[in-house]
């Protein structure tokens, strides 16, 4: 069963939350159709994803979707995993091209230095002219060196965006994506007097760094194949650790045939039509869990009319 555990390190400003994804991460890779399974290196890259969409949501408690993308100029344009306050999730990507043997991030998405990621924050309730909150970031450091690994993208993207100093292990297979994620908590009055800090404010932040680096030592096959218990044990057996009653993850689409036809009329009658002409019923798959919904000449029509209108709402969808 998928599990989230969140901890925190007594007396200290330091906090943290550990991932694993087992039959939801499973049931994400089943929605694909036979014969379009995604290669090694994307399957991998997704899960990492998706362990780090569910800490992220886990971490800041947003009432609304976190939309973690990348996309760039390599063979995969296009990789995406969304979390939702409940903790459920779903991922998806769009490959174009032939993903190289071992490829890493830079080969996937960052060829030519184009590889973006971008984080989006859309509440669940939009006030009038709210528009959701996205952060992007280059996938290169700040000597703007590409970084080959997921993990290295958020820590970068923690910092430049958050100002919160972030360590996150991420690894994924076949059966099951997880992630280990710490991060240093603002200490209380930090940087109101420049160059001015004590030196238990500097213990604290030590704490951090040892913290931070006990926890890269987790080797991503620590991290696929130990449980909760021993991952946190072997590494912080120094360490007063306080946890929480775990959370469970989930999958789950937000596909509906109500969104999907909001989709439909963005497009317009026109080019709806002609599809509608063309095959005699107009046929959208969700990208993100394979559901097929199928519009003919007389759903296309309420589609157009005043009482066909429905709620405003997006859909990870694909005409076909």
């Amino acid at each position: 069963m998928s599990e989230l555990h969140k901890f925190l390190f007594d007396g200290l400003p330091v906090r943290g939350m550990l991932v694993r994804l087992t039959d939801a991460w499973r049931e994400v890779l089943s929605r694909r159709e036979p014969g379009q399974e995604y290669p090694p290196e994307l399957r991998d890259l997704l899960g990492e994803m998706s362990a780090a969409a569910v800490l992220m949501q886990a971490n800041i408690k947003f009432n609304g979707a976190l939309v973690l993308q990348v996309f760039g100029d390599g063979p995969v344009k296009l990789a995406v995993a969304e979390a939702q306050p409940d903790l459920s999730f779903r991922a998806t990507a769009k490959c174009v091209g032939e993903v190289p043997s071992g490829a890493r991030l830079e080969a996937m998405l960052n060829v030519h230095g184009q590889g973006r990621c971008a984080i989006t924050l859309d509440p669940k309730d939009k006030l009038p002219g709210q528009q959701p909150y996205q952060g992007v970031v280059p996938l290169y450091g700040d000597q703007r060196e590409p970084l080959q690994k997921m993990s290295e993208v958020l820590e970068h993207y923690m910092l430049q965006s958050e100002q919160l100093d972030t360590k996150l292990v991420l690894a994924a297979n076949g059966d099951i994506a997880a992630g280990l994620l710490i991060q240093r908590l603002p200490i209380q009055g930090e940087g109101n007097l420049e160059g001015r800090r004590n030196e238990d404010d500097i213990g604290l932040s030590d704490a951090y760094n040892r913290i931070s680096i006990l926890a890269a030592t987790l080797t991503a096959d620590e991290l696929l194949t130990l449980d909760a218990d021993t991952i946190l044990r072997r590494l912080f057996w120094e360490e007063t650790v306080t946890r929480f009653e775990p959370q469970a993850p989930r999958f789950a689409c937000t596909c509906s045939r109500e969104r999907v036809g909001q989709m439909l009329r963005g497009l317009g009658r026109e080019e709806v039509d002609s599809v509608l002409a063309e095959r005699g019923e107009v046929e959208v798959g969700c990208d993100f869990c394979g559901r097929h919904y199928r519009f003919d000449a007389v759903d296309v029509g309420a589609l157009f009319t005043p009482a066909g209108r429905q709620p405003d709402g997006g859909s990870g969808g694909t005409l076909q």
